[in-house]
């Protein structure tokens, strides 16, 4: 298997299958340390990661600070209530500053696309890892979802994967379009015309579906998207009733996936509208098994931009 070479982690459109299959496999023996008695190894002992994040987050900011903790790094996080954000400092001078104290990793989550390729260019000696930027791509999302894909299915070519809800606004669908096509799985996509992009095929080799039904037929995994009302206007949709009606998942309308088809949803939910609580606390739910996955695959993202390979 390929060594993984890379200094950042921004996308998943950058990692080839290989560098995905390598970042897979150490999560996979990450998992071990956090089922641990004392959930600790001295791997990162001496670096130093800083959490910036300028959007809200509790799944992600979380579980990347676990992530750091278990491997022994020091961990600082950052938010813009507490920082010289409010007093209008812009990124590049946060980032220079930041920089002047030494840090290892510097994990962001930013409202702007592209904001980590601007970041990564003006810090050249430290690791850049995205934890979400704008509308472009979340990829520790798409990494701890194909994880656990492959959990349940033991490999993640040949599945059909139902991607639903606001394609547009989502940048967990685009982790997870490059991620799964590079991978081999079928993505079928699907949402209110008003969610879903121009040229939404453009988005790498999917099939755009008119209904919801069409795209869930026989799926291995349907994966609800949660609606992003803070990035889009109010005309997208009528109501949340209405939306429901067509692109929630519920449980007449599960039936149409296989059987075994596993139920994800990067979170946080919004009960009653994107998915009912029936769907969500059922047996075909992988909501909590992805938050649990999402620490190791953190894990390993932090391990390999500090330059660890495995054994």
């Amino acid at each position: 298997m390929a060594d993984f070479k890379h200094k950042d982690i921004i996308a998943l459109r950058d990692l080839t299958k290989e560098e995905i299959e390598r970042l897979l496999t150490t999560a996979e023996s990450m998992r071990e340390i956090n089922n641990r008695d004392i959930k600790k190894v001295p791997t990162l002992r001496g670096k130093t990661i800083i959490n910036l994040f300028y959007e809200a987050s509790t799944r992600t900011r979380t579980s990347f600070e676990i992530a750091g903790k278990r491997l022994s790094a020091d961990t600082v996080n950052i938010t813009p209530s507490s920082s010289s954000a409010t007093k209008g400092e812009t990124l590049a001078d946060t980032a220079l500053n930041l920089l002047a104290m030494k840090p290892d990793i510097i994990v962001m989550r930013h409202a702007v696309s592209g904001s980590h390729y601007f970041l990564s260019k003006k810090l050249p000696s430290c690791s850049i890892i995205n934890a979400g930027d704008g509308t472009h791509e979340h990829p520790s999302q798409g990494l701890l979802d194909m994880l656990t894909m492959k959990d349940k299915f033991g490999r993640l070519d040949n599945l059909k994967v139902a991607i639903i809800g606001d394609i547009t606004h989502s940048r967990v669908a685009r982790s997870n379009i490059q991620g799964l096509t590079k991978m081999g799985s079928q993505v079928f996509l699907a949402g209110p015309p008003t969610m879903m992009p121009p040229g939404a095929e453009l988005l790498g080799n999917v099939t755009v579906c008119c209904t919801m039904k069409e795209a869930i037929q026989d799926a291995d995994v349907v994966m609800m998207l949660r609606i992003q009302q803070e990035r889009q206007g109010k005309t997208l949709m009528p109501n949340a009733r209405e939306y429901s009606r067509y692109f929630g998942l519920n449980p007449e309308n599960i039936k149409l996936a296989k059987p075994d088809a596993m139920v994800m949803h990067p979170g946080p939910i919004n009960r009653g509208v994107e998915m009912s609580s029936y769907v969500v606390d059922g047996d075909q739910s992988h909501v909590l098994k992805q938050v649990e996955n999402g620490v190791a695959v953190r894990m390993a993202m932090l391990y390999h931009v500090c330059g660890g390979e495995l054994e």
